[in-house]
């Protein structure tokens, strides 16, 4: 018991020497090393030296958050002193907004009070002024009288407030523009206008405007466009047909009457018929397949496509063939009229004349050697009164069997085209159903005239022939009487 009093003792001494050692040198918690401890003793001085300095923090930190306590403690005052400066003002804003929901509530009905029937007739501007500029934006005759719809949007936005009204001059003028808009919708006048080319460019021109309807200048129709609130010229006129009245009507004096055709669509119709495909679009041009290179064949670069090219070729030639031989017979049917008319001076140039002279040259043979040099005679001439009948006949035949070949080449390209892009887009049809059905026509155009060519030149080279053999047997019989021979 001595000895443990006397370590008890040793300790407390070391204990109080360490803690004394410790505040002279004053480390703190982050000077602190850790030291390895081999001996109890030396843990146990560790821990001690270790617990000194915390116990010195604790007091700092605490001194430290007292005196923070006590300004956290003010400025809590404070805030409470401005939430209650605030709540104050909040309940004074209330009444005031109170008070002034009051005065509007009573003044918004003195307001309607004193419009009385003025808002609906307010609210009919507004509607009307919308409208009438939406028209006026849609009208040819801003052409004539540009930006006349600006004021109103301004107006419909005025109407649309509460706050404004519209004046009696505003109201006057809306009359007048709707009163303008009637009356140029019947009148043809004449102005001048900017117009953008094809080119790029801007010439002002004179201009003849026919109501709302259409406007026409030196060369055409002309287009007003009604996004841009311009005018523009056309790529193409329409047909002639209705491209000649222009003319007609740009070039008339004021007072005259002149047949017009007007659009009634504004503009849609014409835009319809300058997408029509014209004749030389649907059947090419002579140099067409040499000058876009799609082919080596005169009309290649119609619709029909390379059969109806050959359709046309072959056509040409059918048509010069018949003119020529229902020229040349007709020519041949005179000269034999007249020969047959004088029989006793036969003449070379005519081939009534030739078998003629072939009876003149064999008076003395008997009746049957002299039929035979006649029928002879007129076998002779046949070939020459019927050439090119037959190749006329097979052209007319030919035509309507090519434009059959060429309508089933179209429906075949119509049908590769819906296999591979589908039935969904016109378009992609649109190659071979036009070959299908220009190839038709033109093969029914072709056979028409060549079959009516190749009967009129059949029926006037059968009447040559049957002259000659009716002058032939008729030399024959007078022969045979003047031999005192009967015929067999």
């Amino acid at each position: 018991m001595k000895q443990l009093t006397r370590f008890g003792l040793g300790a407390a001494m070391f204990g109080l020497a360490a803690t004394v050692a410790a505040q002279e040198q004053q480390p703190s918690a982050d000077d602190l090393e850790v030291v390895e401890a081999n001996t109890l003793e030396e843990l146990l001085r560790n821990v001690e030296e270790r617990r000194v300095v915390e116990s010195r923090e604790h007091v700092r930190r605490e001194a430290e958050f007292q005196s923070r306590k006590d300004q956290q403690a003010k400025m809590l005052a404070d805030a409470k002193a401005e939430r209650r400066r605030q709540e104050q003002r909040s309940r004074r804003l209330e009444n005031t907004q109170e008070e002034n929901e009051r005065s509007i509530g009573q003044m918004q009905e003195q307001y309607d009070k004193r419009l009385g029937n003025l808002r609906e007739l307010f609210g009919v501007l507004q509607q009307v002024a919308g409208d009438t500029r939406g028209k006026f934006s849609d009208s040819l005759i801003s052409a004539q009288h540009p930006n006349r719809g600006d004021w109103l949007g301004e107006l419909a936005v005025k109407m649309g407030k509460s706050t404004q009204l519209a004046t009696i001059y505003e109201m006057e003028q809306l009359w007048y523009e709707l009163q303008r808009e009637m009356t140029e919708s019947g009148r043809v006048t004449r102005f001048k206008g900017n117009v953008n080319m094809l080119d790029g460019d801007q010439v002002e021109t004179d201009l003849v405007r026919v109501g709302s309807f259409v406007i026409v200048g030196e060369d055409g129709y002309v287009n007003y466009d009604l996004e841009l609130q311009t005018l523009v010229e056309l790529g193409r006129q329409p047909e002639a047909q209705y491209a000649n009245t222009t003319q007609d009507l740009f070039n008339s004096d004021p007072g005259e009457l002149v047949s017009f055709a007007i659009d009634p669509t504004r503009g849609s119709l014409i835009a319809l018929l300058i997408q029509k495909a014209t004749l030389s679009e649907m059947v090419g041009t002579p140099l067409g397949g040499f000058t876009t290179g799609q082919c080596y064949l005169p009309f290649c670069n119609g619709q029909g496509g390379y059969m109806g090219a050959i359709i046309i070729i072959v056509g040409i030639f059918g048509v010069i063939m018949a003119i020529e031989r229902l020229g040349v017979l007709n020519f041949i049917a005179r000269k034999v009229k007249a020969q047959a008319q004088q029989p006793e001076a036969p003449s070379e140039d005519n081939p009534l004349g030739r078998v003629i002279k072939v009876y003149h040259d064999n008076r003395e043979i008997d009746t049957e050697t002299l039929e035979l040099k006649l029928g002879e005679a007129i076998l002779t001439e046949m070939p020459s009164l019927t050439r090119y009948i037959n190749i006329i006949q097979v052209i007319s035949i030919v035509a309507p069997l090519m434009g059959l070949l060429g309508t089933v080449i179209g429906m075949i390209e119509t049908f590769q085209s819906i296999t591979l892009f589908g039935a969904g887009d016109p378009k992609t049809m649109a190659s071979g159903i036009s070959t299908a059905l220009m190839t038709t026509v033109l093969g029914l155009c072709v056979a028409i005239p060549t079959t009516l060519g190749h009967a009129l030149v059949n029926t006037r080279s059968r009447s040559i022939i049957h002259v000659l053999e009716e002058q032939s047997e008729g030399i024959v019989a007078t022969h045979a009487e003047e031999s005192g021979r009967p015929l067999d």
